[in-house]
């Protein structure tokens, strides 16, 4: 008989730490705090296969062996396609922005640029055709 009450006490007693630890648990449940800056040096978007299919960056600033010209540091934003081709382009730096959209191969293209105190918008098409438009 002791021990028929015994287990019936031990059997109590975990029910009752049941209710407690399902109910202490009870309540909105809140997602962790959410960071209001990603910050970093680049940032670079992958598909399912690993591929990088978009890239933010910022190039340092750097001389042009050939001529010798100066560029400035750079911000640059790709968009790239499957095969790992740039197919849209944004660019920003102290000297101004571009923007270019890259049609089936590299030949087909729209650059629009702002350079300083110019700006122009360039079209070229697969035969090479281009029309440059100016202020």
């Amino acid at each position: 008989m002791k021990m028929q009450r015994l287990l019936i006490t031990l059997a109590v007693v975990n029910l009752g730490l049941l209710l407690f630890l399902l109910l202490s648990h009870i309540g909105p449940v809140l997602a962790p705090s959410v960071a209001l800056v990603v910050r970093g040096r680049a940032l670079e978007i992958v598909d399912e296969h690993g591929r990088v299919r978009a890239s933010m960056q910022v190039q340092p600033a750097e001389t042009f062996k050939p001529t010798g010209k100066l560029y400035p540091e750079t911000v640059i934003l790709r968009l790239i396609d499957p095969h790992g081709r740039p197919e849209v382009t944004i660019v920003a730096s102290e000297q101004g922005a571009g923007l270019s959209f890259v049609g089936d191969s590299d030949a087909t293209h729209i650059l629009l640029e702002a350079d300083g105190t110019d700006s122009s918008l360039k079209l070229t098409n697969k035969d090479g055709r281009q029309q440059l438009v100016k202020p």
